[in-house]
């Protein structure tokens, strides 16, 4: 039988690795056992392309550095609200950021490659470099440093430099939109709509071809980029609300809005937004990722699911642990009933059908 390669729709390496400094970049070339995601393991895995996050960190209201604690509750838990950050220091984050995702790429001799069209996010499934897709992950440096409206001149710029993904918003509030918490038993509907600068912001992205990414915003944001945006919805990392009802996930209704867009869902590995008590239980079977994709599968067909890990951005079921565990996922969806090529569309052919359909300008 031959191997599965597989797109990841998210992970927040980059974002985990810049405060190790040089010692993260070797490491992400020859192993590191504290990440996630490095090369080594994605050979393993059969990992050949992802977006690959730039999230900026946020402030907590004292001013250190928000630690996003979970608070239990007798229903689920809940995880304070975190602040909107500043759209300088988010623009310089975002910025040390990009170098270092340049510099690892330049380091890796050929062994990664910066994808800026689908055709190079399908040469890796035929052998080329790993296709590393730049995302942003909250549009906050997308704003000129009065913190409002959109920047257009520095989308231009990013795009040029390859960015070819944008998250809305992260869960917190931005000049553009405004994120859900990250809450369960909880709702998505919560919160404004877009603002005007986002209604800008999804029409300059649809102009340059650049793919938007629904995950983290509120419902209300979400159905204004359906009556917005001229691609395919997307929600990067998020699971099926009907199964477990975190704000972060997706209800039937948004589901079917992506399904008919020839959009897509990634499903995520985060423990606490597959299982429906919420628990952060490491020893959560992986069978809870194979459940959120046959749900969505069976809702909206199955060119509409796939898998976004958010590798290094969240608790991973020990039964995963890490890019190098991708084949027991594959396993298991063929234990769960999905022939051959049903499961290379969800391991990677429905993101290069959606990035071939979004980012043609």
């Amino acid at each position: 039988m031959d191997k599965v390669y597989v797109f990841d729709g998210h992970n927040d390496t980059i974002t985990r690795l810049l405060p190790m400094g040089a010692a993260g970049l070797d490491g992400f070339r020859s192993g590191r056992p504290d990440i996630h995601l490095d090369l080594p393991r994605a050979l393993v895995g059969g990992l050949r392309g992802g977006m690959f996050a730039i999230c900026v960190p946020s402030k907590a209201a004292d001013g250190g550095e928000f630690a996003p604690h979970p608070i239990t509750t007798e229903e689920g838990y809940e995880i304070p609200f975190a602040l909107a950050c500043d759209p300088s220091d988010a623009r310089r984050f975002t910025i040390t950021a990009m170098g270092t995702l340049f510099r690892l790429i330049e380091a890796g001799e050929g062994e990664m490659r910066l994808a800026r069209t689908a055709d190079d996010v399908a040469a890796a499934f035929r052998g080329g470099p790993l296709a590393v897709v730049l995302h942003f992950e909250g549009a906050e440096a997308l704003t000129p440093g009065s913190g409002s409206g959109l920047d257009l001149d520095a989308l231009y710029v990013f795009y040029e430099a390859g960015l070819r993904s944008v998250g809305i918003v992260w869960s917190r509030p931005n000049a553009f939109g405004y994120g859900v918490p990250f809450r369960l038993p909880a709702s998505p509907d919560i919160g404004p709509g877009l603002t005007p600068a986002g209604r800008e912001l999804v029409q300059a992205c649809n102009r340059l071809g650049v793919l938007i990414d629904l995950a983290h915003l509120n419902e209300r944001g979400f159905w204004d980029v359906v009556q917005l945006s001229t691609a395919p919805l997307v929600s990067t990392h998020s699971g099926a609300h009907a199964l477990c009802p975190s704000a972060r996930n997706l209800t039937d209704a948004q589901l079917d809005a992506i399904g008919a867009s020839d959009g897509v869902v990634g499903i995520t590995f985060h423990v606490p937004d597959l299982r429906a008590d919420g628990r952060f239980d490491p020893d959560t079977p992986l069978g809870e990722v194979v459940r959120h994709v046959e749900y969505v599968a069976r809702r909206i067909g199955v060119a509409h699911v796939a898998l976004g890990s958010d590798f290094d951005g969240a608790l991973i079921p020990n039964a995963v642990g890490d890019a190098a565990g991708l084949p027991r996922i594959i396993e298991a969806l063929r234990e769960r009933g999905f022939d051959e090529p049903e499961i290379r569309q969800i391991a990677h052919e429905n993101w290069l059908r959606v990035l071939r359909e979004t980012w043609q300008p």
